[in-house]
């Protein structure tokens, strides 16, 4: 038991390490390619960055599922140390940039599916909820952290020293890995007819999966719309500093660490997918409300609220798929999950700058938050309304 909390505290370090890594290339390589390429260079730098996850799920998936799993992710984890190392000293084109920015993607294709599979054989006596927490707070950490320390790094000593310091964490990720104890397997004959297109099958192929993610997907598509909302309500119809908006998003991280931690692992485990749909609703009501009254103390009360929902959400969609996937399953699962977030976040984005554009940030607000809020709450009715069984070889892992 020991064991398996100090293996779990590790792999929880990596991922908070590994987040933290992404986000420190992601803003100095966004600063830097803005700097080249004017208007367009932040979104470019994402879309080369997620497109390989969105891209080859399937296959990061399958191939979590039929080596052993933790050499997987040390793998991903050196090819991600020798990539950033390259980016260190190719930052003069925009060209290599983007191509060897994607290859950062690639490796978050495999590197970040393996950490998933490998959780539930590190929850010990731990629920899955409770161990999905530990991840998703140190995963919430690296995400507070990594932009502030890469656009610390880039306007300091520059993107070259932020791309060796990314490149440094991926080796400190791939040694820490190196220490854990357990092992993931998965036999042949368990694997023998898996193929790369599996990954969205298996997430639609029951009930409860199928409405909780659909549902999931489309919040996330106006959660993600509301993210240049948040810039342009915050500064220009506020009228607040970068440092206002920098505290907004500290306490929305900051909610999001401690929901992981101590309301997701209340939720019992016949809840998990109505809980996780609810939450969703509470993050996108959240901001739905923050408008209402334009104050900036009010706004900051409801991204807190807004934090804690999301937090909560992550949470437990990642321990439904833990409990409703078969194990040897799960990499190609939570690669088809990791592969719709991400491209509904950059669909979503780019409709965020548009809706933006065409309504104000706080119009945004209202209609991207409101619509999150009614689909997961709408997601949660129908999954209430109709009792879905759980798969009997998925509740064992469920306690």
């Amino acid at each position: 038991m020991e064991a398996r909390s100090r293996d779990l505290r590790v792999v929880a370090g990596a991922i908070a390490v590994s987040t933290m890594g992404d986000f420190v290339a992601a803003v100095a390589l966004a600063l830097q390619t803005n700097e080249l390429w004017k208007g367009i260079g932040v979104s470019v730098i994402f879309i080369a960055l997620w497109s390989p996850i969105v891209l080859l799920a399937g296959h990061a998936g399958l191939v979590v599922d039929r080596f052993e799993t933790r050499r997987v992710a040390i793998a991903a984890a050196l090819f991600q140390c020798v990539v950033a190392a390259a980016l260190a000293f190719m930052t003069g084109s925009v060209t290599a940039i983007l191509a060897l920015t994607a290859l950062l993607g690639v490796g978050a294709a495999f590197g970040q599916s393996a950490e998933f599979a490998l959780v539930p054989l590190l929850a010990g006596t731990r629920s899955l909820s409770r161990a999905n927490g530990v991840v998703e707070s140190a995963r919430s950490l690296g995400l507070a952290l990594g932009p502030l320390i890469g656009g610390a790094l880039a306007a300091s000593v520059g993107t070259r020293w932020a791309m060796l310091a990314d490149s440094a964490s991926f080796l400190l990720i791939a040694v820490a890995l190196g220490s854990v104890a357990v092992r993931r397997r998965v036999s042949h004959t368990e694997t023998a007819g898996f193929r790369a297109r599996d990954g969205l099958t298996i997430l639609f192929a029951e009930r409860t999966l199928a409405i909780a993610t659909t549902a999931g997907a489309l919040t996330l598509v106006f959660m993600s719309a509301t993210i240049p909302a948040d810039f342009v309500y915050t500064i220009d119809e506020l009228d607040k500093s970068a440092l206002a908006l920098g505290l907004v998003i500290t306490l929305w991280a900051a909610a999001m660490i401690l929901a992981s931690l101590l309301v997701a692992p209340r939720v019992p485990a016949h809840a998990v997918a109505v809980g996780a749909l609810l939450a969703a609703s509470v993050q996108g009501f959240s901001k739905f409300l923050a408008p209402f009254w334009m104050v900036f103390p009010f706004m900051c009360a409801c991204y807190l609220v807004g934090g804690a929902g999301h937090g909560v959400k992550n949470t437990l969609f990642r321990t439904l798929i833990h409990q409703r996937v078969e194990p040897s399953r799960h990499g190609q699962a939570f690669a088809a999950y990791n592969g719709l977030r991400n491209g509904a976040e950059l669909i979503a984005l780019a409709a965020g700058g548009v809706l933006v554009a065409a309504i104000g940030g706080a119009g945004t607000l209202w209609l991207a938050g409101g619509g999150a809020g009614v689909v997961g709450l709408v997601g949660a009715v129908l999954l209430s309304t109709r009792s879905a069984g759980q798969p009997a070889a998925a509740r064992a892992n469920a306690s």
